[in-house]
């Protein structure tokens, strides 16, 4: 399977992946722009763009658009995250042209609509209202929150009720022109697919309306390390829930750190499966938690380790101290040959699996291009993984694990004086 490409005079930059034992191709165009990129005047306008785009374009209406796709067979959706925002379809080989002319004519010709503001501003509140009633997904905002404070990282992709609520027509359709131009976009293409064709039909489609006109040279976020307000230890949503949600994490590797694999393993030895270190303490030990893992997550210039758990109310002081009791455990004595192993055949082979489509591969090699500026080989990455040993994860434990902790709670508790005591031992 091969890589390919080509950046524009504009700063566009295109990049395929050619499949051809499949029938279907998939389409994202990626922006370099997320919820890290507003003030606080605008939180929440990455996000509540990308429900705008899909509401009409000088050519079409927002049933024209959804119908496109969805009369051929094909699916069509966006997300947004801290740093980028990224369209995406998926559909029939044949089909391809006209998913690139409905993807590319949301990012070139949305009109946004002081009427669709107001009427999809009522979607995203209660978006908002869904995140607050579900406490597993909250914690992750709360953690967020708590760990870096007021500042870009730390607010909510979704924004929040009042600068939904006070966010007019021209302060997002001024904040789509500034930000979705040529040099910070990424169409990435993957499937039965020829890198030639899909370059003219791109071209084609985005030049619409004078979009590629101008000269650029593509843009990558910078690796500058992230300042945070000064860092509370804990943050507590009181919610009347039967399970305690909580969210134990500390300072990572940022994006461009080459240690990035190593940390990937030792997340998921520490919590990534029902054979990881914390599941087997927490859950199959103890039966303390039905749900329990862990993850790394890298941005531009910052990142995070942390473990997830829900568990009874009643049992929230156990198990951070079990946590807190692993994790000083691994820090001074690392992990074991066979833990690494599994680890490390656990990260590949799920990296593996999740390549079995076009969208897959769409969004492998769109997120690369977005953040990296290039594609890291498939070999090259898996081999990065397989090279993690014993040492490698002795050290980041030692030199991560052992950073003050910041812990998020969502659940029936009324202070976080019990908590901070935890962690101040």
């Amino acid at each position: 399977m091969s890589v390919r490409r080509s950046v524009l005079p504009s700063g566009l930059r295109i990049v395929t992946e050619e499949v051809p034992s499949v029938r279907s191709a998939a389409i994202g165009i990626w922006v370099n722009v997320g919820s890290r990129d507003e003030t606080p005047a605008v939180a929440g306008a990455s996000h509540f763009l990308e429900h705008l785009l899909f509401k009409g374009t000088n050519r079409r209406n927002a049933l024209e658009i959804s119908s496109a796709i969805e009369s051929v067979g094909g699916e069509m959706n966006a997300f947004t995250s801290k740093e980028y925002t990224c369209y995406y379809a998926r559909v029939i080989d044949t089909d391809l042209p006209m998913a690139i002319d409905v993807i590319s004519d949301l990012i070139t010709s949305s009109v946004v609509t002081a009427l669709d503001v107001d009427a999809e501003r009522k979607v995203v509140l209660e978006e908002i209202a869904m995140r607050d009633d579900d406490p597993s997904d909250l914690v992750h905002d709360l953690y967020a929150e708590t760990y870096y404070g007021d500042t870009p990282l730390g607010r909510p992709i979704l924004g929040t009720n009042e600068s939904i609520k006070s966010m007019s027509r021209n302060s997002v359709f001024n904040y789509y022109k500034k930000r979705y131009q040529p040099q910070d976009l990424v169409v990435a293409v993957a499937g039965n697919i020829k890198h030639k064709k899909v370059v003219a039909m791109v071209e084609q489609a985005l030049s619409r309306d004078g979009f590629l006109d101008g000269l650029g040279a593509p843009v990558i976020r910078t690796n500058t390390p992230v300042r945070k307000s000064i860092q509370r230890s804990v943050g507590i949503i009181t919610r009347p829930t039967e399970q305690a949600h909580m969210f134990y994490g500390m300072e990572g590797v940022a994006r461009h750190d080459e240690r990035r694999f190593a940390m990937g393993v030792l997340a998921s030895a520490l919590g990534g499966g029902m054979s990881s270190r914390l599941f087997q303490e927490i859950r199959e030990k103890r039966g303390l938690a039905y749900s329990v893992y862990a993850y790394a997550q890298q941005f531009a210039g910052s990142g995070q380790i942390g473990f997830y758990a829900g568990c009874n109310p009643s049992k929230a002081v156990e198990v951070v101290k079990i946590i807190r009791e692993v994790l000083a455990d691994v820090a001074d004595n690392g992990m074991s040959h066979e833990e690494i192993e599994r680890a490390k055949g656990a990260v590949r082979g799920s990296l593996v699996l999740s390549q079995e489509d076009s969208g897959s591969r769409m969004s492998r090699i769109g997120k690369n291009e977005i953040v990296y500026g290039h594609v890291m080989g498939f070999d090259d990455i898996l081999k990065a993984v397989s090279s993690v040993n014993s040492s490698e994860i002795k050290e980041i434990a030692s030199q991560f694990l052992t950073k003050a902790p910041t812990l998020a709670l969502v659940g029936p508790f009324k202070n976080e004086s019990k908590f901070e005591k935890v962690l101040a031992r």
